[in-house]
């Protein structure tokens, strides 16, 4: 039998729990090389059911998972590592419990794919506040596993059918840019980035186009001179390590023709300057890949979304997507 893939439930107050079972009930799981097998709280999800109008039953399970929902003929494995009483509301601000059970989900999928035991791990969103909250240092999933993975660089991939962007740099401000880069720091992500788009996209020589930081790459460092300074020597020595880079590119032309396939991804020196485009193309369908760590894991590409969480209204096109992309990245990577 195939070994699972893990789907950390995040956060139990927002769209996460509705999400996972709305993609049950799509039936977008079935047919999957790797079963899913949920990290969180089978009664959240019974309530999630609820939503759509359709009960669920809880039953016990063997293997990786100790239960599983029910719902007409559809079944989805979980492992229960929460008891919430009483039950998490949607909608309303997690509590600092809600933020340990989140981080809960992710150390245990996270020693499941280390030990063998799953072949990868996609989360639902989570709070950052109530993760912080609950006595963690970190910022969010990708610090975390890392830190539990032992790596110390990572690169944050976005992907859809038509476009890839990597980051340099991620949540910063806009003003701190210019002094986190530096050419080790995209040499880096340039070498991840080669390396991991090989290993689980099956791509053997990844074409990877770079973005300037300043408008028209710098117009000869009338518009600042970070192009030459960092960015040019870093896609040398990248070519010089085999890498297919080529760069600095003005990025208000760049991504029109990395949308036409000309480059397989763009890496790209800041958020906005990568996010905006992606999700103007794959707003709903986009997945957040992280790369460099040992372990497969991908995300949807969204928040808690606490407005519209209990209302059945969020779209599920972002977990099928993650989850369709991290077993295709498990059978490419193994």
């Amino acid at each position: 039998m195939a070994k699972p893939l893990i789907i950390t439930m995040g956060d139990p107050t927002g769209v996460g729990p509705e999400i996972i079972v709305k993609a049950l009930l799509a039936g977008s799981f079935d047919g999957l090389s790797h079963p899913p097998v949920v990290a969180g709280d089978p009664r959240v999800l019974q309530q999630a059911a609820a939503i759509f109008n359709r009960q669920a039953q809880i039953r016990a399970a063997s293997g990786l998972a100790d239960q599983e929902i029910c719902i007409g003929e559809r079944t989805l494995a979980v492992k229960t590592l929460s008891h919430f009483d009483p039950l998490p509301v949607p909608g309303r601000a997690p509590e600092a419990s809600h933020g340990r059970a989140m981080a809960e989900y992710i150390e245990w999928a996270c020693a499941r794919c280390r030990d063998g035991s799953a072949v990868g791990m996609v989360t639902a969103p989570i709070s950052k506040a109530a993760i912080r909250a609950a006595g963690y240092d970190f910022p969010g999933h990708t610090e975390l596993l890392a830190k539990r993975c032992g790596v110390e660089r990572v690169v944050m991939m976005l992907a859809g059918a038509r476009l890839r962007v990597a980051l340099v740099t991620t949540h910063l401000p806009l003003r701190s840019v210019p002094q986190a880069l530096s050419q080790q720091e995209i040499f880096s992500t340039l070498r991840i980035t080669d390396s991991d788009l090989t290993r689980y996209f099956g791509l053997k020589a990844p074409r990877l186009a770079v973005t300037a930081l300043n408008p028209h790459a710098g117009e000869g460092c009338l518009f600042g001179d970070e192009e030459q300074r960092l960015i040019e020597p870093a896609i040398r020595e990248a070519q010089a390590a085999g890498i297919d880079a080529r760069g600095p590119f003005s990025a208000d032309t760049l991504f029109h023709f990395a949308v036409q396939g000309r480059y397989d991804a763009v890496v790209c020196m800041y958020h906005d300057q990568a996010l905006i485009p992606l999700k103007l193309l794959h707003f709903d369908d986009g997945v957040n890949v992280t790369l460099g760590l040992p372990i497969v894991r991908t995300s949807v590409d969204h928040g808690t979304a606490h407005d519209i969480a209990g209302t059945g209204t969020a779209s599920a096109d972002s977990l099928v997507a993650a989850v369709q992309m991290a077993a295709r990245m498990a059978d490419e990577g193994s």
